[in-house]
């Protein structure tokens, strides 16, 4: 922990710096591989409606000595096997300690009758009056449920544009969210369609629920960046420089809640999918799991990368990199204004006690230097010297004679009354 403790403090303070917001190329690619495979495993496996979205029969067995999930895996394989039409893939949970669940696409009156026939074989003690309930959903409903969902999943959206766009005053910041959801939302559901679990009502409502872990994670990204860079005309940073700082300071934080919101989620898939077998449990957990897995990729690695690219090109912060450039070359080198030693340099002795000579002084002395070198006269009129001293800096003209005072014991200008001044 004390190691952790280090790091997080380095990356915060920017002793330690990784390159997030740099490696555009790197990262852009990673992404549009993950999401791309994503996409093709829902051609390779479409996804498992569930009976609430494309109809079915649902058929309820209260069993009064007792179920566990070994019952349920009978009862599966037995329906399977029975070859019921429209019961091929038929799918059983237990719901509570006394009863079970079996789900199977609409089946007419014989196929109803069929699968009773396979209940009663296994479980001799249930009434088939009392104990066996069939509730048949249409098709017509499920396709409402979708639609719901996906009028839920556009509201969403809508807020988020609205509510990032006005937070932040950066519309900019809206695109970046949005294709991190985008990116979300693809992950999971191509991982969705590769397990094979049914897509049900609680897989939407595990989808809504790691869209908002991803845009909460990706907000407090947005907002450090944001707070880094009021000030960079002040500083030597970029825009870039102060989004990649504003990312490794959140780091920390963002694995941290990742991994205390992902443990939880993860034993509950485990009991629900091990131990459970089938369960409105597990397509819950597992929307969430590997959405909020794929949120904290997207606002770390993503979301600051597409706000940097497309910050880059505006006029303001093309500028500001120009200085940050040229802050960060000046102050690589401190003494690149310092001249270099030459004959009849001028040499200013301190008195004890006295201070160092200040800029001005030093400017003074390196401008006599340069005209002294060059044979320049120092009059009203005289030229600068073409030599520069230091790198990219030159003496200023003297705009008066210049002559050694007795009272400061360097070169000044001298005082001319106004009727001699601009005179040779």
């Amino acid at each position: 922990m004390g190691k952790m403790s280090r790091l997080g403090n380095d990356l915060y303070n920017g002793h330690k710096s990784i390159d997030f917001v740099g490696r555009r190329g790197l990262f852009y690619a990673v992404s549009l591989v993950i999401v791309g495979l994503a996409i093709a495993a829902l051609f390779v496996k479409p996804l498992n409606f569930g009976v609430e979205f494309r109809g079915g029969t649902e058929q309820k067995i209260t069993v009064a000595s007792g179920v566990d999930q070994a019952d349920a895996d009978d009862l599966r394989e037995a329906i399977a096997d029975a070859g019921i039409e429209n019961a091929e893939n038929p799918t059983v949970t237990t719901a509570g300690s006394d009863s079970l669940v079996l789900t199977t696409d609409t089946l007419s009156d014989e196929g109803d009758q069929q699968s009773e026939e396979v209940i009663l074989d296994l479980f001799p003690d249930v009434d088939p009056e009392e104990d066996i309930s069939v509730q048949k959903v249409g098709p017509s409903w499920g396709e409402e449920v979708a639609q719901r969902a996906l009028l839920g999943i556009g509201v969403f959206l809508v807020i988020v544009v609205l509510f990032i766009g006005l937070y932040f005053r950066e519309w900019k910041m809206s695109v970046g969210a949005l294709v991190a959801l985008f990116h979300d939302v693809a992950i999971t559901i191509g991982v969705y369609a590769l397990s094979g679990f049914q897509v049900t009502p609680a897989a939407v409502t595990g989808l809504l629920a790691i869209l908002g872990f991803s845009l909460y994670d990706t907000v407090v990204v947005f907002d450090k960046i944001k707070e880094n860079t009021t000030t960079l005309r002040k500083s030597t940073e970029s825009y870039s420089d102060a989004a990649n700082l504003a990312v490794n300071q959140t780091l920390v934080r963002s694995i941290n809640t990742s991994i205390v919101a992902l443990i939880p989620i993860g034993a509950i898939l485990y009991v629900s999918a091990v131990q459970l077998g089938a369960s409105s449990l597990q397509d819950l957990a597992l929307a969430q799991f590997v959405g909020m897995g794929a949120g904290v990729y997207s606002s770390v690695f993503l979301a600051p990368r597409i706000v940097v690219h497309l910050k880059s090109r505006e006029t303001e912060i093309v500028e500001q990199a120009r200085r940050a450039k040229a802050k960060k070359r000046a102050l690589a080198d401190r003494y690149a204004a310092v001249p270099s030693f030459r004959e009849n340099m001028p040499v200013m002795d301190r008195a004890e006690g006295e201070d160092a000579p200040s800029a001005a002084e030093r400017a003074a002395a390196r401008a006599e230097a340069a005209r002294s070198d060059e044979g320049v006269e120092t009059g009203n009129k005289a030229q600068a010297s073409d030599d520069a001293m230091g790198k990219g800096r030159t003496a200023p003209v003297a705009q008066r004679p210049v002559s050694k005072s007795a009272s400061s014991g360097r070169q000044q200008p001298a005082r001319q009354s106004r009727s001699k001044r601009g005179k040779k």
